[in-house]
Formats: C-alpha cells, structure tokens, sequence
C-alpha cells in the first residue's frame, strides 16, 4: 500500500458517508441479493430495511427507532454496538487480521477457549471453534462418532435427534433435526438417523408459567429406540435445552435429567444445542447450569460473539477429549477444522463480549427479570387468537390460532404489522411469535414490548 492509498484508506468518520452512498443503489441492487430464509418477492415489494443500531434499538434506513425484541436473531445478547466489543475488534484488525491455526497458532483462541472453558459446567473443559452453530453441531456429531471409534466401538454410528429440533442447516444437522421445511428439499439426508417425540403439549401444559409440568416421561422415548435398534448401535442423542426457532418448545420439569440418566446407562454421548439457550438467555451462562444437566458436547455460537463476527465453539468434556489424546504426539487428533477457526477478529469479539457480560452481571439478568417478563408475557392471555403462552428466562413465545387454510398467514401478518406500525422486532415460526430481547433490557422495555405486541395482536384479528 502506498502512502496515497493508505491516506484514501476509510476511516470510521467517512465509513458513514460512503455506507449512505451505497444505500443509494439499493432500488437496483435489490435482486442481487437471495436473502436466506426469507420471501424475496414479498420483501422488494416492502422491504424492512435496517441502518444502524445501538443498545436496545434498530434504527431503520427511513429514520424510525425499532425496539428489538429478539436480540437481532437470538443472538445480540448484550444489545448493539457496544463499545467493549467495538473497540476490541477495531484494535485486532489494525493489528492482525488473520492467522492460520492448522499446525500454527496465535494466542487469542487459546486466551478465550481458556476463559469459556472456566464458565462452562464442568468437565466441559475443551473449546474447538467453529464459525456458525450449523458447523458446531456438524462438528459434535463428527465428534461423537469419532470418538465411539477411537474407542473401538465403531459400530455406534446412529444419531438421535428430536421432532421440532433446530440443528443448523448443515447435513448433520438437517438430518437430526425435526422441522421439515428445512428437511424434505434435500434428501436423502445421512442414514441411520432417527428421532425423538417433541415436548409441545399444550392440551396438557396449557399457559405453562417456566418449564411444564406434565411430560418428563417422554424421555423414555429413547428406551423405545433403544429397543428397536441396539443401544450399541448409537452413537449420541442431540437435543436444544429449549427449542428455539420451533417456537420456544420447553422442556417438562425432570425431562432433561431423565435422557441425561438414560444416555449414561446406555453409553450413548448427549449433545446440548445450546446456541440460542447459550450465554446468559435462560440465566446463568448456560442452559446446562439453569437445569443442572450437563451434557458430553455442548454446541454454541450466536451470543458467543454477541453476534458481531461470525464465530461457533464445540465445548468438549474430559472423556470425549481423552480418547483422541492417544498415540504417537505428533499425529493429528481429529481430521477436521475450519479455515476460520479461532479468527482473531472473531476472538477479539468474543473476549469482548465476555468482558461486557461479566462487568454488567447479564448472565443473571434474566433470572432477576424473570418473574416480571412472566407477568407481561402472560399479561397478552385473552387477546383475540392467543392459544398459548409459553416463557422461561428472557424467551418468551406466543401461539396464534391459525387462520383456516392458511397456516402462518396470521403469524406473519404480526411480524410485518409489529415492525412496519408499532415499531417492534419479533420473530415468527409458522403462527408462533418468539421474542428473545437482549439482556441490557429494563422493565420498561418490557413494559413496550408487551404493549407493542398486544396493538400487534389485536390489528391482526
């Protein structure tokens, strides 16, 4: 770079010139873009465009403030643009903007695997980073059927998921999950998978207030499948604490500690998928410590970075770790990685928001909200077309009735009436709206949301 390009070089107070320059084309510009999960055709008709944000707050490209109500995709856990964060990735990338971590190293995968492996339940010990929480759950699975392997059990290669399961949009996790949009595409999809029955119950969980109390007996499903195909023949049961994109599916009280006993009596590794429970929405920094259950693999992502860079981590416990930790030292333990595994900007991120989440006490925020944002969420029983109300820490969902004929209709008609006339972000699966808000939230925020999303209800009636 030469002296002239370095000086023509955007500096943050001209990066905000040359963003509303660019904005300028987006009329063309718009069939550029195959926005993911998402109606493309719908949206260059109304598009919902967002500019910047800060805290609690989007602000969109017209000029409205956006109060956020699911912590930009389940992920932003700590709100926007924060300046722990922003100043520690603006210091890496003046710094060093890559480094390879197959057979090299820099120290900051090491200094953050070292910090989450201290607020990680134990023996979950060991980090290995990925980039999304679809490469972490891909990662555990490859880990688990490698490990049965190393252990001369190599005949255990059958997954178990779960109906209404969310597991990323890789192989792996498309085939282990239960939501089947994301799954009848793209068959056939790996073999030997099958899957455990959901724990959606309204009929006998009705309004649950927290976790429900009717249904820990369908843990026992996986004795069933034990039975039909040989505890020796599987490999690990993969399961979210909370389903969160089904639409914030609960589990019953002692569910999960019943799989937890079964996967021991079995043999069977179990896998938390914790990139949306992870890092503080449930209380405590994860899931597994809330509901005192602690898996053999944990999968993140999301709230890892407070969703800045892209950046997923596979928290390992001992035993699994141990078994690759055999032979001669200068073999490779696990064939597999990513070239971005353990970015330094993305670990500058992270350490940031560890940094923040830390200095605010936000990973008991959502225990010390809890009963307040029980009392709103509840607050909307009664609305027209309301069949349910489901909440456990800072998530939160509310079932619509849907329309006939036209499932989803109704819940997509709220996402687009709360952000276009109330000013509110929610996110909608089918007729669901799920609200996850980042944890800086103070009780009038929850006091808006509820508000907000009341009118919303009642406009789509």
């Amino acid at each position: 770079m030469t002296p002239a390009d370095r000086d023509s070089t955007p500096t943050a107070e001209t990066f905000g010139d040359l963003y509303e320059a660019q904005a300028t084309r987006l009329p063309e510009a718009m069939d550029a873009f195959w926005m993911p999960f998402s109606a493309n055709r719908q949206f260059r008709k109304a598009p919902r465009m967002l500019a910047s944000a800060r805290d609690m707050h989007y602000q969109t490209t017209d000029g409205r403030e956006i109060l956020d109500g699911t912590g930009g995709l389940w992920c932003c856990n700590a709100g926007h643009s924060r300046p722990r964060i922003v100043q520690a990735v603006q210091r890496q990338i003046a710094t060093m903007d890559f480094a390879p971590t197959f057979q090299m190293g820099h120290p900051l995968p090491f200094v953050l695997a070292e910090r989450l492996a201290a607020i990680a339940p134990e023996p979950l010990k060991h980090v290995f980073f990925t980039n999304s929480g679809s490469e972490s759950v891909d990662t555990a699975l490859k880990m688990a059927l490698a490990y049965h392997r190393a252990r001369g059990e190599g005949q255990r290669t059958r997954l178990i998921g779960r109906e209404k399961g969310y597991h990323g949009v890789g192989f792996g996790g498309i085939s282990v999950g239960g939501m089947v949009n994301n799954r009848k595409f793209y068959g056939p999809l790996l073999p030997g998978v099958d899957h455990l029955r959901h724990t959606l119950d309204i009929a006998r969980n009705p309004y649950s207030r927290g976790l429900p109390a009717q249904g820990a007996e369908l843990a026992d499903d996986l004795e069933r499948l034990v039975q039909l195909h040989d505890a020796s023949t599987i490999a690990a049961v993969i399961v979210e604490p909370i389903s969160g994109s089904a639409g914030v599916v609960l589990p019953p009280m002692g569910y999960l500690d019943r799989l937890r006993r079964i996967c021991d009596k079995h043999g069977i590794l179990l896998i938390f998928d914790e990139v949306i429970t992870g890092f503080g929405r449930v209380g405590k920094a994860f899931a597994a410590q809330r509901f005192g259950v602690t898996p053999d693999l944990m999968t993140t992502a999301k709230g890892l970075t407070n969703g800045s860079v892209p950046m997923g981590a596979v928290f390992v416990s001992d035993k699994v770790h141990e078994a690759f930790m055999q032979g001669p030292e200068g073999m490779i333990d696990l064939f597999h990685g990513y070239t971005y595994s353990g970015h330094p900007l993305a670990c500058a991120a992270a350490l940031g928001a560890l940094d923040t989440y830390e200095e605010e006490g936000l990973f008991e925020k959502a225990i010390e909200l809890g009963d307040y944002w029980e009392l709103g969420m509840h607050s909307l029983r009664g609305l027209p077309n309301v069949i349910d109300i489901r909440n456990f820490g800072l998530i939160g969902a509310v079932e619509l009735a849907p329309r006939e004929g036209a499932v989803g209709a109704r819940g997509f008609e709220a996402f687009t009436r709360s952000f276009h006339d109330h000013d509110l972000l929610i996110r909608t699966t089918g007729d669901v709206i799920a609200l996850s808000p980042p944890l800086i939230l103070q009780r009038v925020h929850i006091d808006q949301i509820v508000e907000r999303l009341g009118a919303t209800i009642r406009a789509t009636a």
